[in-house]
């Protein structure tokens, strides 16, 4: 009986590894042919629909991306959107989570009902932008921030995660005489690091991502983000031919092209999450299950 348990949870054990590795392995594979993808050159491309090991490496794709100036502005863009949209939202939605996690907030229930109600209904593309055009906000970063600044699913993970604090702490906080502001900054936070490097990550990654509200609250190409940037350069590489390249054998492969985009669309987030990593799985957990 016993060595039937042993075997049975042997087999389970060399099933579940398994499976798990092989779908790890269809996960990785396309991040694997992207990145070689975007070092291949046109004739492999041509040959090879799915490759992994480039049998003849080019730098054409990231030296047409590379060609101007314009790529670098881009994500200088993206980086200042993404630094201060992140820190922005951090701070509001913060606030907001912990004001309606305090059990004394008169009237938090209807608060919550209207923050949920905004998952299920917006007011759409249209009146976004008048809304925005009127507040006078067209062609400044500020369109691609305020709008955005709080997103009702991270906010309740941080309201979830703060309601859970022990309240012990706050009530001798405030026998020392420390104020609510105080309570919120000097012990909330130090004891919200994993969710707060949780929703940081989350915020940072759609500011980082900002494609459509730059298309259409951003009239000055000079402003434009990284993403559209790299948009304008597949569309361009996408038209080019042999004679208008200026590289010796032919134009760099739009598909090359494409692969170099978005290796360097999803780089910057990559190098990120490694540091946030320790954070990332405890904050999402303990924010999403308590409360």
């Amino acid at each position: 009986m016993v060595e039937d348990k042993k075997l049975g949870s042997r087999l389970f054990h060399i099933t579940n590894y398994t499976l798990l590795g092989f779908i790890g392995l269809i996960t990785i594979l396309p991040f694997i042919h992207i990145i070689a993808g975007s070092f291949t050159t046109t004739a492999e491309l041509a040959r090879k629909p799915f490759v992994l090991i480039p049998t003849d490496w080019s730098l054409d794709a990231y030296r047409f991306v590379f060609s101007t100036d314009t790529i670098f502005r881009g994500l200088a863009n993206s980086i200042g959107i993404t630094f201060f949209g992140t820190m922005f939202s951090m701070f509001i939605s913060c606030l907001m989570a912990y004001g309606l996690s305090r059990r004394d907030l008169d009237g938090r229930n209807v608060i919550m009902f209207f923050v949920v109600f905004t998952m299920l209904f917006s007011g759409g593309m249209i009146p976004t932008f008048l809304v925005v055009k009127e507040l006078g906000l067209i062609d400044s970063y500020l369109a691609l921030i305020i709008p955005y600044t709080i997103n009702a699913f991270n906010m309740i993970i941080l309201k979830s995660f703060f309601q859970n604090l022990p309240e012990g702490l706050e009530e001798s906080a405030k026998i020392d005489g420390c104020t609510d502001f105080g309570i919120f900054f000097r012990i909330v936070l130090p004891l919200s690091m994993p969710v707060l490097a949780t929703i940081s990550l989350f915020y940072a990654v759609t500011y980082w991502n900002t494609y459509l509200p730059a298309i259409l609250y951003l009239n000055d190409s000079d402003k434009w983000p990284v993403q559209v940037i790299l948009r304008q350069i597949v569309v361009l590489a996408t038209g080019l031919n042999v004679d208008d390249s200026g590289f010796e054998d032919s134009a760099p492969p739009s598909q090359a092209v494409k692969m170099a985009v978005i290796v360097i669309a999803t780089l910057p987030v990559l190098l990120v999450y490694p540091f946030l990593q320790k954070h990332f799985a405890k904050g999402a957990f303990v924010g999403s299950i308590k409360g």
